[in-house]
């Protein structure tokens, strides 16, 4: 994989930097983070993950961000620095398909909103027919659901981002988790009282 500051830091963001006082920090920071395929902890967090968005570019030059998402473990690492996932049906709209026949270059946003964690990947993606990617197909694609197409992305570069600012939020089955924890000993709590008062009544 590439430096993700060499990728991205081009000649405008490094005016920008030096006039704030930052490039030479991200220029002794960057060459440290380079590395030539996911680590173990890339592969645990992307493959945990519900949802990311998908960022391409039409053929006029404006981004177009689309979200993306599945039960935990519908990203998979499929190798050293490539990751895929089942495409399926969605609003027919195609904008992204026909943004990545023009130009295969995307930009990915990984979240975890409630560790507060952002991994944000540039790459090369392909989308193709269920049929031409079989062997992508069988790790990727939810037995019961109906993919259409398999989405495959070669990663140029990556870089974790800073929690500033990211909000915490909490996926619905860990708030329920809690909730059931925190109102268990109550109920027990009213069944027992329930219980004294009725006792108190039949004396």
């Amino acid at each position: 994989m590439e430096n993700y500051a060499e990728l991205m830091f081009h000649e405008a963001v490094a005016d920008l930097q030096k006039a704030d006082g930052t490039y030479e920090r991200y220029q002794k920071m960057y060459p440290r983070r380079a590395q030539e395929a996911l680590s173990e902890d890339d592969i645990a967090f992307i493959q945990s993950r519900e949802s990311f968005y998908l960022a391409s570019v039409t053929a006029d030059g404006w981004p177009y961000v689309q979200h993306r998402g599945g039960a935990a473990g519908f990203v998979r690492v499929i190798g050293p620095s490539r990751i895929a996932c089942a495409d399926y049906r969605g609003n027919r709209q195609y904008i992204s398909q026909g943004n990545l026949a023009r130009d295969d270059r995307v930009s990915l946003f990984f979240m975890d909103y409630a560790a507060k964690a952002r991994l944000k990947i540039q790459g090369r993606a392909t989308l193709v027919p269920l049929a031409e990617a079989p062997e992508s197909a069988s790790e990727v694609v939810t037995p019961g659901l109906t993919a259409e197409r398999i989405l495959t992305v070669d990663i140029v570069a990556m870089d974790w981002n800073c929690p500033q600012y990211i909000p915490a939020l909490y996926p619905e089955a860990i708030v329920q988790t809690a909730i059931a924890r925190a109102v268990a000993p109550l109920q027990a709590e009213i069944a027992e009282l329930r219980a004294r008062l009725g006792e108190k009544g039949q004396g």
